[in-house]
């Protein structure tokens, strides 16, 4: 009697292992190819946001779990032999460290989503390039460092004549959107 519980035993732990570990790729896969926005909203239904937050439960999680529980818990009972108590316990610490393990991971992932906001208000006073050529009082782009990176963006020069490209510019002004340049002539 003790092998036949063995047997189906281990298909269960088997046939969990599979199940879960095949649903955990395709649920990788959709979170790779979709960016992972809707995790917290499809798995737990509510309208809260977390941007990047540490989600510890979540399907992905789950997933992991039953995944590193089935797997353990067949190699436990057929390679190592060892009883059904101490088969549960490895497998339940298993399934919570890969658990924990797949949490840290999509918390990292999430955290490489943040997006950045401009703040296009400290950039007066900011000497940068002309990155394309500007006639008097017309649009271009320039080459100017926004928030600690460079950047190309559009400005509207203030000139009365020609700035060339790759010149030095300066940003006298922001106001509706709108960078205003002017040739950079050096300190005066």
């Amino acid at each position: 009697m003790q092998n036949l519980n063995l047997s189906i035993l281990e298909m269960t732990y088997y046939y969990l292992a599979l199940f879960s570990t095949l649903l955990f790729i395709i649920k990788t896969a959709i979170f790779v190819f979709t960016g992972g926005d809707s995790e917290v909203l499809s798995d737990f239904n509510t309208e809260a946001e977390f941007e990047t937050s540490f989600n510890f439960v979540s399907l992905q999680t789950i997933l992991a779990f039953f995944m590193g529980f089935g797997w353990l818990g067949l190699a436990c009972l057929k390679n190592w032999h060892l009883n059904i108590w101490l088969t549960a316990l490895f497998s339940v610490v298993f399934g919570l460290l890969l658990m924990f393990g797949t949490a840290y991971l999509m918390f990292l992932v999430k955290k490489l989503n943040k997006n950045i906001v401009k703040d296009y208000a400290k950039v007066v006073g900011s000497v940068g390039k002309a990155y394309t050529s500007f006639k008097p009082q017309d649009k271009g782009k320039i080459e100017i460092e926004v928030n600690g990176s460079l950047s190309i963006e559009d400005a509207l020069s203030r000139e009365n004549e020609d700035i060339e490209a790759f010149s030095p510019i300066m940003v006298v002004e922001y106001k509706d959107n709108v960078m205003y340049i002017e040739k950079y002539r050096g300190e005066n």
